[in-house]
């Protein structure tokens, strides 16, 4: 995963540009020799997509800030972030005033430069760090932006992992933000992370679609140009900023009673002890937005390492800015990150109705899976509160949410029941007591 970092996140990958493409060939290669290839959707510029439309391909030629006697002061050529992305073209000489009108720093980082987007204004920028922008004297400078605006094709990756059935989950991850890591090109290798080992396993019992997209309008172009396909889209979860220390926060869906939800919610509490789930949109808004929206309704949870609430630099400090570089995030991370998706994952592929194939209660020590009360009396309780949900008309994970305990802890329990024939699992809710 840090080999990929290391070789695509200094590309100009603004949402639609020759770099954007060139890094998502190269994920493409990935799955080269895999049973499966990455599929990659065109979308013309200028094309509606629902209430939107996909932009023009913008490229920066060169640009430039020099003193009115030739004294260059800042240059795209060191950094691409010192144009706004889907700036204007503008040549000229301007006035210090007019110049800060349309000079960007960062809001806290007085060493840092922005990323600044003005994909559907029509205005030029220049971006550089609040110490540069305290430097500057002069009466007048001359600025030299010189971009192009043309037709091109906006392009999302799709690998579609086929299960038992096509209910499909759906895992996503925003490959644009030139020069930049933890937003997101670290959701994108754990994404392309866990489809690799996806495939490694047995057929699964769902289909997986991972997409890789510009951030919002490839999501909405998908969608709006694949509308049959959504039906079949049960689930979902959206990977962004993954890099970083912070513990893992997942946020809910729009439909907070949704089986994803108490599926991930409650598979969270063992893959990551530290980790914490919050509400639809109150850690980080991205995509899951598009999928939660109305007329598409899947319910699409995010995984991130948002810094926790009441944090001064969230979502992370480096957000946003040429500080988001390769030394902030580790491999060590990633590979954690990796592990809970698969973990929440495999959360969803065992979330099944619990069939009752007994009436009244079992009795346990005929079948050896007594708990002693007086040496567990709380795992003596616990056994007993689950063993009365298991009625058909509860998941693992609805019955993890009633008893606010972990996904795998009710596992624990059933899993005996299941093996000596006294439950069964259902895809679909089956009612066994009388009506």
């Amino acid at each position: 995963m840090m080999e990929l970092i290391h070789e695509l996140w200094y590309l100009k990958r603004d949402i639609v540009s020759d770099d954007f493409d060139r890094a998502l060939f190269r994920l493409a290669e990935e799955f080269e020799n895999s049973s499966v290839q990455m599929k990659i959707h065109t979308f013309q510029s200028g094309e509606p997509c629902w209430t939107w439309t996909v932009p023009e391909k913008w490229t920066c030629r060169e640009a430039y800030l020099e003193t009115v006697d030739g004294k260059k002061m800042l240059d795209y050529a060191d950094h691409p972030l010192h144009v706004a992305s889907y700036s204007l073209p503008f040549e000229g000489v301007v006035t210090r005033h007019e110049l800060l009108e349309h000079f960007y720093v960062h809001p806290s980082l007085q060493d840092a430069i922005p990323f600044v987007f003005k994909y559907y204004e029509r205005d030029w920028g220049l971006c550089g760090t609040m110490n540069f922008r305290d430097s500057l004297s002069e009466e007048k400078y001359r600025v030299v932006i010189r971009t192009e605006f043309e037709p091109g094709e906006m392009k999302v990756g799709e690998i579609i992992i086929p299960g038992i059935y096509p209910d499909t989950f759906v895992i996503e991850a925003h490959l644009c933000h030139p020069a930049q890591v933890n937003d997101d090109l670290t959701g994108v290798v754990v994404a392309v992370e866990t489809a690799k080992r996806l495939l490694e396993f047995p057929r699964t019992t769902y289909s997986y679609r991972i997409l890789i997209v510009p951030e919002t309008i490839g999501t909405v172009a998908y969608l709006s140009h694949n509308e049959d396909r959504i039906p079949d889209m049960k689930a979902g979860l959206f990977l962004e900023m993954l890099g970083n220390d912070s513990p893992h926060a997942l946020q809910g869906s729009f439909l907070p009673n949704s089986q994803s939800d108490r599926c991930m919610v409650s598979a969270l509490k063992d893959l990551d002890k530290n980790g914490y789930s919050a509400p639809y949109r109150t850690v980080i808004n991205n995509d899951e937005r598009q999928f939660n929206a109305p007329g598409v309704r899947v319910p699409m949870l995010s995984l991130s390492r948002v810094e926790p609430p009441g944090s001064e630099t969230r979502p992370y400090r480096e957000y946003h800015s040429s500080l988001d570089v390769p030394a902030i995030v580790s491999s060590d991370r990633l590979e954690d990150s990796a592990r809970v998706v698969l973990g929440l994952v495999q959360a969803w592929e065992r979330n099944q109705y619990v069939v009752n194939q007994f009436k009244g209660e079992i009795f346990c020590s005929g079948y050896g899976i007594w708990i002693d009360y007086r040496n567990n009396p709380e795992g003596h309780q616990r056994l007993f509160e689950i063993m009365e949900r298991c009625d058909g008309e509860r998941t693992i994970a609805d019955i993890a949410c009633e008893l606010d305990i972990s996904f795998k802890s009710v596992e624990k329990v059933v899993e005996p029941f299941y093996k000596n024939g006294l439950v069964k699992y259902s895809l679909q809710p089956e009612k066994t007591r009388p009506i």
